[in-house]
């Protein structure tokens, strides 16, 4: 019978266990020190997690004006973004205004009250004037709206020392022959609600019904050029100084 050789297993290369060991050991220690390099360097960095002390003084940007408003509204405010142009005229004035704005496409102010915001805002009691605004409002429910729904505006804004004012707004030029029940609708609405009138819609009416220009509207026909803006804010700021 012939004999057999043992066999011999050839092992061309090392155990793969062994070999992550060895390469996990051999530069563990080298990102060790490369993390605490990176730490030493970014010490005074504060990552977007850390909470950061406010310096002192200054927490509030309302904490240094004269008098702080705070707009309610939808695109009628927010293009040309309203709020900073009544900050320019009463800086031209003189005086050291604070704005904030709440807006959102085609709110209403039951909208803005149904969402909350509002109310949390106006019980901070950074605030002396509440601006509120809505679509023209020309019709029934919107005249109802303005009426009902302000109301709970001007409950909250007597509650806290805050005056409420109505920034009158304007039809579209499609609906341009709506505008006297524009005028009538948020004119009642103040009245019944002890509010200030910014009578802006019926200063626009009155220009244009003078003049034949038509240059405060954009060129949608609805929303305001940089122009009707810029008199919004003139008219705005000129009804609340007038009662400040």
């Amino acid at each position: 019978m012939g004999r057999f050789l043992p066999a011999v297993r050839v092992c061309l290369f090392p155990p793969v266990p062994n070999l992550l060991f060895e390469l996990i050991m051999k530069y563990t220690w080298f990102w060790l020190i490369v993390l605490a390099f990176c730490l030493s360097c970014n010490g005074n960095q504060p990552s977007s997690m850390e909470v950061i002390d406010p310096p002192e003084g200054g927490l509030d940007p309302f904490q240094e004006t004269e008098f702080n408003i705070l707009f309610i509204g939808n695109s009628l405010t927010y293009f040309n973004n309203l709020p900073d142009l009544v900050k320019e005229v009463a800086a031209r004035d003189g005086k050291d205004l604070g704005v904030k704005m709440i807006a959102q496409p085609n709110y209403a102010i039951v909208d803005h009250w149904d969402i909350g915001q509002v109310q949390q805002e106006i019980r901070t009691g950074k605030y002396d004037f509440v601006v509120i605004q809505q679509g023209p409002s020309s019709q029934q429910d919107g005249r109802q709206m303005l009426i009902e729904e302000g109301a709970k505006y001007a409950s909250i804004c007597h509650e806290y020392n805050v005056r409420l004012a109505y920034f009158m707004v304007w039809p579209s030029i499609t609906y341009y022959h709506t505008f006297d029940g524009v005028i009538e609708n948020y004119t009642d609405a103040a009245k019944l609600n002890t509010a200030i009138l910014c009578p802006v819609g019926k200063e626009w009416k009155l220009y244009i019904d003078s003049s034949g220009d038509y240059s405060y509207y954009g060129p949608d026909g609805f929303h305001p050029s940089r122009k009707g803006s810029e008199v919004a804010a003139e008219i705005i700021y000129g009804s609340i100084m007038s009662v400040n």
